[in-house]
């Protein structure tokens, strides 16, 4: 599992979401697309991430594993 995914994770459960909720927040339309996030097969594209850092109020490098603040 990336840090990406372990981190995305982490923060969704920390801030009390649902992966329904969240693949909801960044549109789309089943929940599998986000859930290939949170198990590292696939990657969002730029606006996807941005939006992700925006909803769970958290940075990018962050999210990316660079910090841990």
């Amino acid at each position: 599992m990336s840090k990406f995914s372990t981190r995305l994770r982490e923060v969704r459960m920390s801030r009390g979401k649902t992966q329904a909720e969240t693949a909801e927040y960044l549109g789309f339309k089943g929940l599998r697309g986000y859930q290939y996030y949170e198990e590292g097969k696939n990657e969002p594209n730029i606006a996807r991430l941005i939006a992700l850092a925006d909803f769970f109020d958290v940075s990018l490098d962050y999210l990316m594993g660079r910090t841990d603040s």
